[in-house]
């Protein structure tokens, strides 16, 4: 974990400070980001599998533990495959070796039903098509171009801080001009990822197994869920469905893992992972705040309005658009990249959200018995059996048992 991004980091150095925050034609640090991470999931589970003992895994280390060393060509086909060499998603040794020694489909097909036709459960096992779920996958690729066209290039993230529109503009145009803003930026993020889903979907890799209407599902590595993003009512549900591998990347070698001080950690590895331009480290550290003040404000005050449909409603709403002007706040930073603009976008903005959530974890913090259940663990299996469908329940739930924890 240290080699691998150690390298990283000085690749990600050498393009912010020799090409001044250029984007030169050679630029590799994304493709890098993801053998970064393949490299560190395979180093932790031949671990599990080679030098721990059982009793000190956890239910999901023992499932992906790899007890075999993989030879050359399997490592190199694992972490340079051009399925997702260039945008990923990352994904796990063993789902990868079954994709591509032929078992991949019948494998899950099995788990499903439980027993095996024909003399090895190959001959007589379904064969689900990856057509329609490509075809979905290639039109929503399509909206999001489109969309990115029209919108995105008419609202700049630059003009954020243009001096005369912070100095001119009023508070609530320049909130509402962030907040739409943010929003036109999103669909570059749900294009990649989706069409690199729809790629190892063609490949006839991602099947999850046959959902609960008897249809084949291929979100095994789905990486977004447009739906819930879009509609998510508290900072949880919004990480649990942006960039979802990475997201279970993080849990899997840093949080699981990591004996204390694990949600700093893992904010500063995601960092550190991203790259070394400052606004990166403003993001996520502007997020450990706003997480704790998140979960704080769950735990305390939802539960009284879950009696009747409309204070829930109005519930909703109301942590709908905090929820939305939250990760505006957060992840302007992160795409205005250098120090000089994000302070000029926070002054602009009064540091409020760095107040508020700083005042809200101290004050919540200490009102909440730490010995009650959070609301968040009572409600998340109902929560998670209305998801949409646009992405696994695999997926779903392993990103979510981070964040459970997390926020």
């Amino acid at each position: 974990m240290t080699t691998a991004m150690g390298y990283l980091t000085v690749c990600q150095v050498n393009r912010v400070f020799i090409f001044h925050y250029g984007i030169p034609s050679t630029d590799f640090s994304g493709p890098l980001m993801i053998v970064t991470q393949k490299i560190i999931t395979l180093a932790f589970q031949l671990h599990d599998g080679m030098c721990k003992k059982s009793e000190q895994l956890t239910p999901e280390q023992k499932h992906l533990a790899i007890n075999v060393r993989p030879s050359l060509i399997e490592y190199l086909s694992y972490n340079l495959n051009f399925l997702s060499v260039l945008v990923g998603p990352c994904n796990n040794y063993k789902d990868y070796i079954d994709f591509i020694e032929g078992r991949h489909i019948s494998q899950r097909l099995r788990q499903n039903s439980g027993a095996c036709n024909g003399q090895n459960g190959y001959d007589k096992t379904p064969d689900p098509s990856p057509l329609n779920a490509v075809c979905r996958k290639l039109l929503v690729c399509c909206g999001c171009m489109l969309f990115f066209l029209i919108m995105t290039r008419s609202l700049p993230i630059s003009y954020n801080v243009d001096p005369h529109f912070v100095s001119h503009a009023p508070f609530l145009t320049r909130l509402t001009y962030a907040f739409f803003s943010i929003q036109a930026a999103r669909p570059k993020f749900y294009f990649a990822w989706t069409l690199a889903d729809a790629v190892n979907n063609a490949a006839g890799y991602g099947f999850l197994g046959m959902d609960e209407n008897g249809k084949p599902s291929w979100d095994l590595i789905c990486n977004i869920n447009i739906l819930r993003i879009e509609t998510a009512t508290s900072f949880k549900t919004f990480i649990d469905n942006w960039n979802i591998r990475t997201g279970i990347w993080l849990k899997t070698v840093c949080y699981d893992r990591a004996p204390k001080h694990r949600l700093a950690l893992t904010f500063i590895l995601s960092a550190l992972w991203h790259g070394v331009y400052p606004g990166y480290y403003f993001t996520f550290i502007t997020a450990i705040p706003i997480t704790m003040a998140a979960r704080a404000i769950r735990k305390s005050i939802r539960h009284y309005f879950l009696g009747s449909r409309g204070l829930k409603l109005g519930y909703d709403i109301l942590t709908w658009a905090a929820t939305q002007l939250a990760i505006c706040y957060t992840v302007m930073p992160f795409l205005l990249l250098a120090v000089e603009p994000t302070l000029v976008y926070y002054r602009s903005m009064y540091f409020h959200v760095h107040i508020i959530s700083i005042l809200v974890a101290i004050t919540l913090h200490r009102k909440h018995n730490p010995g009650e259940p959070s609301a968040t663990t009572k409600t998340f299996s109902s929560a998670s059996s209305s998801s949409s469908s646009s992405c696994s329940a695999q997926c779903q739930h392993v990103h979510s048992n981070n964040n459970d924890k997390v926020d």
